[in-house]
């Protein structure tokens, strides 16, 4: 494989095409290689317009998911992010390559600690990874210029709109399969948030999402 003529298909092909044309993001696409992040037995599907499997019954994005998450995020070189759900750590990467420091929590010691080497073997430090639970949130250091989560949730937790900094920006995918909405959530004030759906989608939930009161027949 040309892995240089498979990346640029990728970004010409998958990526564009998706509405992502911020060129900041297209030339991180380019420089952080994704190929150091997909599990050996995959690696021919690093450019792929597909989920690959990482264990734990979870999946590393599809490459124009997480493009658009950096575009959707507008991150600046000063933001501290709060990511939850690190997986295979290339979109840590690209969230680190973009602003001032990521902290990255997963509920899997091991993906923390692959995601550590593999970050580490690409020369990127501006990253605290942590094996914990953060499906409802997470504290430290806040609050958060940007918030993602990285699998779905039914309902999103208030935590998370309270946890972000003024003027931040919270990227998450919200609803039940099949009718996902992905949204981002602005802080206006101290009070007040705006919520723009941005498209329809479906993937993972993450593990112990909050789940709204369902009835009981």
């Amino acid at each position: 494989m040309n892995i240089e003529q498979a990346r640029f298909n990728m970004i010409a092909q998958q990526i564009r095409p998706w509405d992502v044309l911020d060129q900041g993001v297209l030339d991180l696409l380019e420089q952080v290689r994704r190929e150091a992040f997909v599990p050996t037995a995959w690696r021919e599907l690093a450019f792929a317009d597909t989920e690959i499997p990482l264990g734990h019954d979870e999946v590393m994005m599809t490459p124009k998911m997480e493009a658009r998450i950096l575009q959707e995020l507008a991150i600046r070189p000063e933001d501290r992010i709060l990511e939850v759900g690190t997986g295979s750590g290339y979109l840590t990467a690209l969230l680190a390559a973009s602003g001032g420091h990521v902290t990255s929590i997963d509920i899997h010691p091991d993906f923390t600690a692959q995601a550590q080497a593999r970050l580490l073997a690409c020369d990127i430090t501006n990253v605290s990874l942590v094996t914990g639970d953060a499906a409802l949130g997470w504290a430290s250091q806040t609050p958060w210029q940007a918030i993602v989560l990285t699998g779905s949730t039914p309902v999103l937790p208030d935590t998370f709109l309270q946890q972000l900094a003024i003027g931040g920006r919270l990227f998450a995918i919200v609803g039940d399969a099949p009718a996902m909405q992905a949204q981002r959530i602005t802080r206006t004030t101290e009070q007040s948030w705006r919520t723009e759906t941005l498209f329809e989608t479906c993937i993972r939930p993450l593990v112990h999402a909050q789940q709204p009161q369902r009835f009981v027949f």
